[in-house]
């Protein structure tokens, strides 16, 4: 399938690893210019060589911690000038953050502002000029509704959720569409830091249906499609690539 998305331009958030990625990585396989973002220059560096190498364009790299205040405009502000326009924005950045209940106040408001503000911010740097092309893909990657205790990045996904249904009913009428994807267990950085491997076993034996935890390319696949001109009519959607481990039927 041909998803036109040659010469499309794109900005990727969180883009050092694990799902970040394999998006980025994807994403250039179609053709797309990056711009790519993380704390880590090494890292980008890395992924700038490997897609190089493997035939795709250079992506632009902008090196910012996410939780700046000005991070948002910074960011936006270089993957214009080096882009041109950004026409898709992927929303990565992100982490989990398992709460007490007697977790303070600046634990949560950092969760919040990581896995929620920020996206919330950049995005709006870049709305502009994606409703004055009349064009536009917005791509969240959130986290599941169904947490087993206090965890903030599950409430900050929450709202990622009800704030791009909304945005999705603001911003159609322009041809911009905003979708959410929950990832389920997708191999990563976070996954080998969080997860002895005999409860990866454990897991995908007894709670995923499909028998074992997924790949960043799972994801990419997907992301793939919802920002391609192919997608136009799917907005304001969760769709969760989990491998069946989510429970809920909606």
């Amino acid at each position: 399938m041909n998803l036109e998305l040659d010469n499309r331009t794109a900005l990727v958030t969180g883009a050092s690893t694990g799902i970040g990625r394999g998006i980025a990585s994807a994403l250039a396989k179609e053709g797309v210019t990056l711009a790519v973002t993380a704390r880590r220059r090494p890292l980008l560096d890395e992924l700038a060589h490997d897609l190089v190498a493997a035939g795709a364009k250079e992506p632009l790299i902008i090196t910012c911690d996410f939780m700046q205040a000005d991070a948002p405009q910074l960011i936006a502000g270089a993957a214009l000038d080096g882009l041109g326009k950004v026409e898709i924005l992927v929303n990565n950045a992100g982490g989990s953050r398992a709460f007490t209940l007697d977790t303070d106040e600046n634990a949560w408001e950092e969760a919040m502002t990581l896995n929620f503000t920020r996206q919330r911010q950049l995005t709006h740097q870049l709305l502009p000029q994606m409703i004055a092309s009349g064009w536009g893909r917005i791509v969240n990657i959130t986290g599941k509704s169904e947490p087993e205790g206090i965890n903030g990045a599950f409430c900050a996904k929450a709202a990622m959720h009800s704030w791009a249904k909304g945005l999705s009913r603001e911003v159609g009428k322009a041809g911009i569409t905003v979708n959410s994807i929950p990832p389920g267990r997708i191999m990563s950085e976070q996954i080998l830091r969080n997860y002895a491997p005999e409860y990866r076993q454990q897991q995908s034996a007894t709670e995923i249906p499909v028998g074992e935890y997924g790949r960043p390319e799972d994801i990419a696949h997907l992301v793939c499609f919802l920002v391609s001109p192919l997608a136009r009519y799917i907005t304001g959607a969760v769709i969760p690539v989990d491998g069946g481990l989510r429970r809920y039927q909606f």
